[in-house]
């Protein structure tokens, strides 16, 4: 029998996928310390493949992560979109589309 590796946090339902097609997956649940290091690879995974693709599904997918990092740190949106809202009114937003070439100090 032919072994796949993967070593990575997988969504909840990928489990029963594996299973229905007939495959045997061999996984565990992680501790909480454990879980977050594995999203924050997630994040890094999921944008570099928004980076590649820039189509909505992996646009959703980065989301998906950002949004359990939130709920595993006790964030509420209420309380990112606050934090989000006070760095965009002191530094702006990107509306403009500046690209800083340089400074003369």
């Amino acid at each position: 029998m032919k072994k796949k590796l993967f070593n990575k946090l997988v969504r909840d339902n990928i489990i029963n996928k594996i299973k229905d097609e007939g495959r045997i997956p061999n996984y565990r649940i992680m501790k909480n310390d454990e879980f977050i290091k594995e999203l924050n690879k997630k994040l890094l995974e999921e944008t570099c493949e928004f980076i590649e693709n820039n189509t909505i599904e992996e646009l959703a997918d980065v989301f998906e992560v950002i949004l359990k990092i939130m709920e595993v740190m006790n964030i509420s949106f209420d309380e990112f979109e606050r934090f989000r809202m006070k760095k965009k009114n002191e530094n702006g937003g990107f509306e403009q589309k500046i690209y800083l070439i340089d400074v003369n100090e």
